[in-house]
């Protein structure tokens, strides 16, 4: 594969003048989807990072992640794009790139293309799988301080709640197109920047108190910080869905371009709530600021309503990736007239798989910490890091510093992965064990 041919794929085949979508997104629509698939629980979860790492580290490294991450999905998507120019394919999905990429790469890895595909969609897929539990843990969650203290005379545990929000979320996931998504997607960021609000209102309510903050964490509790902070950021398992949906996907990229501004808000986002919410609370933090919030004051209850339902309305995106990829390999071996009832049914059958991992394990932040350590560790860094560099392997630049750049970006990735797995596992075995006794 030479640069070359590259160079003449580009003049005569444009895939996005090839593109066929049922129901594009305006940019607009793809902004929202974009920033909803970045933006939920993970933003509130922020403080508790900062409590892990201090401030001046959070901030720090919260700008660095989120330029590595940000810069990941856009090498991620410019490869899919020349993959598409190279096979005159008008798009390709997540796992579709990476067979592409090693197909092109160098004669040595073609054999393993199939494997990259097959490996890269079901790392999303249980990815998606995790969200969706933790999502279910978090709604639930923050169902239950308002129901224990409003509604019922009851203290009922979590896994209750975990089971009541069953049904809901099957119906909820039903909805097929991510235009139709999108409503929901443009309600739940109003309700998460009105509970952003009024969590600065609670935050700055008061004198806040530097001097017992440190600057510097525990280092002990800093892979805590980096995968709550990657799981935040990451949202690259949506991120080619929503490309290949847009009407003008030239303008995903591209500055200012869509993946440039959904990146801008959602640093300043978290960098902010972090810090000074890490300045209010201190070492007391939950899995989400809004936990830490007063019970009885009516901006709290709002704030906790809007949450809950931003989560609610937020699970069908993420779900969205989930059935993809399973619909993908299951129609082609399904009957035209059987297809609608199993889809009905597998969409079914996935939220309450999803709804028992959080019935079984209703340990918020320790899931948070696995899912975004282990799989969007592989998924945001290692793999686009391994795909741009397969891809270009003839073209890594002057002093191959592509190759360099990539490198420091997966060993990255590898000790996200390790170190954030090992002190979830750790905390969860501590807590487990607590419970026995």
């Amino acid at each position: 594969m030479g640069v070359e041919r590259k160079e003449k794929c580009d003049e005569e085949y444009n895939p996005f003048e090839h593109r066929d979508v049922a129901n594009p997104t305006s940019n607009i629509r793809a902004l929202a989807n974009l920033i909803k698939a970045s933006l939920g629980s993970g933003l509130l979860a922020m403080p508790l990072a900062f409590s892990n790492s201090g401030w001046g580290l959070g901030i720090v490294g919260t700008i660095i992640i989120a330029l590595v991450c940000g810069h990941c999905v856009w090498i991620f998507v410019e490869t899919s794009r020349a993959c598409c120019k190279l096979e005159e394919k008008p798009l390709l999905s997540y796992g579709e790139t990476c067979r592409s990429a090693f197909s092109n790469g160098p004669k040595i890895l073609r054999p393993f293309a199939t494997t990259a595909h097959k490996f890269a969609d079901f790392a999303l897929f249980f990815t998606y799988v995790g969200v969706c539990c933790i999502f279910t843990v978090l709604t639930a969650d923050s169902m239950k301080q308002l129901f224990d203290r409003y509604v019922t005379s009851t203290d009922l545990p979590t896994e209750y709640y975990c089971l009541i929000l069953l049904l809901p979320f099957c119906l909820m996931c039903q909805i097929r197109h991510l235009k139709y998504l999108a409503p929901f997607s443009f309600i739940a960021n109003i309700l998460l920047f009105a509970t952003f609000a009024i969590c600065l209102y609670y935050i700055f309510g008061d004198k806040i108190v530097m001097s017992d903050k440190k600057v510097v964490g525990n280092i002990a509790r800093f892979p805590a910080f980096l995968s709550t902070v990657i799981f935040a950021m990451e949202g690259i398992g949506a991120v080619m869905p929503i490309e290949n949906t847009m009407k003008k996907p030239q303008h995903f990229l591209g500055f200012p371009g869509v993946l440039v501004i959904a990146m801008t808000i959602i640093l300043i986002l978290y960098s902010t709530l972090g810090l000074f919410g890490y300045m209010r609370y201190g070492e007391v933090l939950r899995g989400s600021i809004t936990l830490n919030l007063p019970i009885d004051d009516w901006p709290a209850i709002c704030a906790k309503c809007f949450i809950t339902l931003s989560i609610f309305l937020t699970y069908p995106i993420h779900f969205y990736v989930l059935v993809d990829i399973f619909t993908k390999y299951t129609e082609p071996h399904i009957k035209g007239k059987y297809r609608n009832a199993i889809q009905i049914i597998s969409r079914a059958f996935f939220v309450c798989f999803c709804g028992g991992v959080g019935i079984a394990l209703p340990l918020l932040e320790q899931i948070i910490n696995i899912v975004g350590s282990l799989f969007y560790s592989i998924l945001g860094l290692i793999i686009p890091g391994i795909i741009e560099t397969v891809f270009r392997w003839d073209n890594l630049g002057k002093f191959k510093w592509i190759l360099f750049k990539n490198i420091f970006v997966v060993i990255f990735g590898f000790l996200c992965l390790g170190s954030g797995c090992s002190l979830a596992i750790l905390d969860m075995i501590e807590i487990l064990n607590k419970k026995i006794i």
